[in-house]
């Protein structure tokens, strides 16, 4: 009965110690850690924002402080508006897929970056793949330029081109930049029309 007793205390023991060091390693950890997801969302805006001053990225908040979305302007003074960006997430193969999209302010797709993914190495993670020779990822690339009516998969009868082996991937990703351009374009009232080319 004493040793039950003394086992019991030291496990006790043990349990106090090994949380307060958990405890101190998170402390010390977690400013790392925001500071790493802020320069990422930094970096994220930065793409979709391409033609934004960095210093003019200003957030749209609810009435509880969430975020809805971000406007872009070109100089400091916030007068001169060139797009938006939102959060799009996506429910891919294994994992959340999380895509920062930048739009002019006539809903035409500037930037794009992909923020956060764990989907199958090989497969579904060449979302992200840059292939030789080039400078970002040709399945991000296919977006620039492109409206809310071109966000289709071509398995699904449109112009952006699947990863092989990876049609739930790329789907996630396209359908939920479909639903997020068009849930802010209720937000903010519509887009601009585009301007109108002169007759040759």
């Amino acid at each position: 009965m004493k040793d039950v007793v003394r086992m019991g205390g030291i496990l006790g023991i043990v349990t106090i110690i090994a949380a307060g060091v958990l405890g101190a390693v998170a402390n010390v950890t977690k400013p790392r850690i925001e500071e790493q997801h802020r320069l990422a969302l930094e970096r994220a805006l930065l793409a979709a924002l391409p033609t934004a001053d960095p210093r003019a990225i200003v957030p749209v908040k609810d009435e509880n402080g969430n975020i809805l979305y971000y406007k872009g302007y070109a100089d400091p003074d916030t007068t001169k508006l060139v797009g938006y960006a939102f959060l799009a997430i996506g429910k891919g193969y294994s994992s959340d897929i999380q895509t920062m999209v930048g739009v002019d302010t006539t809903g035409k797709i500037i930037g794009i970056k992909i923020l956060s993914e764990l989907e199958t190495p090989g497969l579904g993670a060449k979302i992200e793949e840059i292939r030789h020779g080039e400078k970002r990822p040709w399945f991000q690339a296919q977006f620039i330029g492109k409206t809310k009516k071109d966000l289709l998969v071509d398995k699904d009868g449109g112009p952006i081109v699947s990863v092989t082996g990876a049609t739930i991937s790329s789907r996630a990703v396209t359908n939920s930049i479909r639903k997020g351009l068009e849930r802010l374009e209720k937000l903010i009232g519509g887009f601009k029309q585009p301007a109108q080319q002169p007759a040759a």
